[in-house]
C-alpha cells in the first residue's frame, strides 16, 4: 500500500487530533443543544419548513460555506471545497409529523396548524429530525473549525419533506448530483427509540424498506339489507380480499424474502340495514427486494379482479387499485463497503462497545433514493441511540415497551444522543476524507 506525504500527515493528524476534537465539541454543546431546543419547539410539517431551512443555512453561511436556499422545496444545500479530495454528502432531514405532543417535558412542542382537511392539528418532531439537524450543524462545526485535518469537498443536505417521501425526489429532481456536487459517498443518521443513548447501530446491505401506498375501490350492486340476494355486497368482497391478500406473503413469495402487506383502513357502507355500492381499503406494502414489490402490486390487481370476478361482477364495476407511484419510496441499500467502514470509524470515536450491527426493519427512509441514480453513489445510513439509557435499561428489565418514533410521546435524551451523533458522523467523514 502506497501513501503520499499529505495522506500520511492527515491520517497522523486526524488521530492526534480525537483529543482535540472532543474538547471542542464539548464547549460546542451548550449552543447545539439551544438549536435542538428552538428546533424542536418549533416543528414544520411537509413542504413548510421555512423557518427551520432558513435556520440551517444561518448556521451554514455563519462557518463560511457556499449555501444555496429553495432547493426541491425548502431544501438547503452547503458546499465547501477545501482542497482535492473526495466530495462527502451529509444529509439530514427537517420536517416535522402531525402530532400532538404528550412527552410532559417543559420544553415540548405547542405548535399547532391546520392542515389540507382544514382541521386544527398539533405538530411535533416525532421522529426525531431535530436531533439530525442538530447533528448535521454539529458536524458542519467539528469539520469547519478543523480544515487541516481533511482535504475534498464537503456537501451539506438540509432536506425537506422525508415524512411524505417527497423531499429526496424533489432535490434530485432539480439537479442536486449535477448542479451542485455529485458525491463520492453519501452520509446520514436516523434516531433510534430502540438504542439507548451513547449507542450507534449499523446495518451493512438492506437497512430500510420498499414503501408503497395501495388504495383498492371495491365495486357492488347496493339495495336493501333484508333482501341480499337481489344485490353484489361489496363489503363481503372486500372482506374476502382482505383475507386473500394475507396469503400473497405467505404462499406466493419466496420464504427467505420479507414482505409484509397490511390493509391499514376499510371503509364502506352508511347505515345497518344498507348494502352499499362500494368499500375502499388503504393497504401499505413493504419489502426490501424490487422483485418482491412489483410481486406484491401484481398478485394484489390479479386476486381483486379474480374476486371480483367470482362474486358475478361484470367487467365495468371491476375493483379499481391505485398505486401512488409519486410516494412510492425504494428500500435503503447500505453499500456494504461503506457500511463496514463507517461502522469501523464509529467504533474508533465511540468505543467498539457503543457500536452494534443492526438487523433491517421495514420502516421506509427516502435516503435510500440517493443510492439509486444514475451516478450509483455508495451510501449509508446508521442508528443514533436516543433513549435514555437508565429508562431504557428499566423498561427492557420490566419488559416494558418504549415509546416509538412517531409516538406523541418519544423524547430522545438530547445532550448525549446529540454529542454521539456529532461525534459519529465527524469521525465517518474525517476517515473517508482521509483515506486513500
Amino acid at each position: 500500500m502506497k501513501w503520499t506525504m499529505t495522506s500520511l500527515a492527515l491520517l497522523v493528524a486526524s488521530q492526534t487530533s480525537a483529543a482535540t476534537l472532543s474538547a471542542q465539541l464539548d464547549k460546542q454543546l451548550p449552543s447545539l443543544e439551544q438549536l435542538y431546543l428552538h428546533l424542536h419547539q418549533n416543528p414544520e410539517l411537509s413542504y413548510h419548513e421555512v423557518q427551520s431551512s432558513k435556520r440551517l443555512a444561518d448556521e451554514f453561511k455563519a462557518l463560511g460555506m457556499n449555501v444555496t436556499e429553495g432547493v426541491g422545496g425548502h431544501g438547503v444545500v452547503a458546499l465547501f471545497q477545501n482542497g482535492e479530495g473526495p466530495t462527502i454528502m451529509i444529509r439530514a432531514d427537517t420536517d416535522g409529523l402531525p402530532i400532538t405532543e404528550e412527552t410532559g417535558k417543559p420544553y415540548a412542542s405547542k405548535v399547532t396548524t391546520v392542515n389540507a382537511s382544514n382541521q386544527t392539528v398539533g405538530v411535533m418532531h416525532g421522529c426525531g429530525h431535530d436531533i439530525h439537524m442538530t447533528s448535521l450543524v454539529g458536524t458542519a462545526k467539528q469539520l469547519m473549525n478543523n480544515k487541516s485535518l481533511w482535504k475534498g469537498t464537503l456537501m451539506l443536505v438540509a432536506q425537506p419533506a422525508e415524512e411524505v417521501g417527497g423531499g429526496a425526489k424533489a432535490m434530485l429532481k432539480e439537479g442536486l448530483f449535477s448542479k451542485y456536487a455529485k458525491p463520492d459517498y453519501v452520509l446520514g443518521l436516523h434516531v433510534s427509540a430502540n438504542l439507548p443513548a451513547g449507542k450507534v447501530a449499523v446495518a451493512p446491505g438492506y437497512a430500510l424498506a420498499n414503501v408503497d401506498s395501495v388504495d383498492i375501490t371495491v365495486k357492488g350492486k347496493g339495495g336493501h339489507g333484508a333482501y341480499p340476494h337481489t344485490t353484489i355486497d361489496p363489503v363481503v368482497i372486500a372482506s374476502r380480499l382482505v383475507l386473500a391478500l394475507q396469503t400473497i406473503t405467505s404462499r406466493e413469495i419466496s420464504p427467505l424474502k420479507p414482505s409484509v402487506i397490511t390493509v391499514g383502513s376499510i371503509h364502506g357502507g352508511s347505515k345497518h340495514n344498507v348494502i352499499s355500492d362500494e368499500v375502499k381499503l388503504q393497504l401499505t406494502l413493504r419489502s426490501y427486494d424490487p422483485e418482491v414489490r412489483d410481486q406484491q402490486v401484481a398478485t394484489i390487481k390479479r386476486m381483486a379482479k379474480g374476486i371480483a370476478l367470482s362474486a358475478g361482477l361484470p367487467d365495468e364495476l371491476m375493483p379499481s387499485v391505485y398505486v401512488h407511484e409519486e410516494e412510492r419510496i425504494p428500500s435503503t441499500y447500505n453499500e456494504p463497503e461503506l457500511a463496514v467502514k463507517v461502522k469501523a470509524s464509529i467504533e474508533t470515536a465511540i468505543g467498539q462497545s457503543n457500536v452494534e450491527k443492526s438487523e433491517p426493519v421495514m420502516a421506509g427512509e427516502d435516503f435510500g433514493l440517493y443510492g439509486r441514480t444514475d451516478e450509483h453513489v455508495p451510501i449509508t445510513i446508521f442508528w443514533l441511540g436516543a433513549v435514555e439509557p437508565t429508562f431504557y435499561t428499566q423498561s427492557v428489565a420490566a419488559g416494558k415497551t418504549l415509546p416509538s418514533l412517531h409516538s406523541s410521546k418519544f423524547a430522545p435524551d438530547y445532550p448525549l444522543t446529540i454529542k454521539t451523533g456529532v461525534t459519529a458522523m465527524t469521525q465517518s467523514a474525517l476517515d473517508l476524507f482521509n483515506q486513500q
